[in-house]
């Protein structure tokens, strides 16, 4: 199953890389495979320290925000047992360690041992705007695999359960990813 979630890494620098991503788990919670690209900031990351904190949130304006790069450092504190970072408004964290990974393919596999877990508050849960939200987004780190028309089609078919059910942040999370895919497109050459 994939957990829709994000993940903090450390630069070797100590900067603090924040990445939504969709680690495969197993049912238990105790072993999760990661798939970054190999040209991304946590792919490098973990390259370089094999560590990291997979983090459960609910709030997808956070989620749109790292997913088209224009997310600020949000708070955080330590982890308790990895060199990490744990985001103050998760739900539940997973402090893990590299396992093992395979980069044969532009989408390595990284297997992660879980060291810790936490819960830090409930998990408010998801509404038809909030699903919504996160389909959205991923469909904005997929502009360069999929066709314009289809993502345009997707974004209309969004909007309405968008409409119907968001709050301030849903509503706020939607526009931001609706400026963004529409200043991608405007951007392509036509054909």
């Amino acid at each position: 199953m994939i957990l829709e979630s994000i993940v903090t890494t450390v630069g070797p620098g100590g900067e603090l890389n924040v990445a939504p991503m969709g680690p495969v788990v197993d049912a238990g919670l105790t072993r999760f495979r990661l798939r970054p690209f190999q040209t991304s900031t946590t792919f490098r990351n973990l390259q370089a320290h094999p560590e990291g904190v997979i983090h459960v949130v609910d709030d997808v304006l956070l989620i749109a925000r790292g997913a088209i790069g224009a997310l600020a450092e949000p708070p955080t504190r330590p982890a308790e047992v990895v060199r990490g970072r744990v985001l103050q408004d998760a739900c539940r964290s997973f402090e893990f360690r590299v396992v093992s990974c395979d980069a044969s393919q532009p989408r390595s596999e990284i297997a992660v041992e879980i060291v810790h877990t936490a819960t830090h508050r409930d998990f408010w849960g998801f509404n038809r705007a909030k699903h919504a939200v996160l389909e959205a987004a991923i469909l904005a780190t997929r502009l360069h695999l999929l066709p314009a028309e289809e993502i345009q089609a997707e974004f209309r078919r969004l909007e309405a359960p968008v409409e119907k059910t968001a709050g301030p942040r849903e509503l706020e999370a939607f526009a931001l990813l609706q400026e963004y895919v529409a200043r991608h497109l405007a951007s392509q050459p036509a054909r």
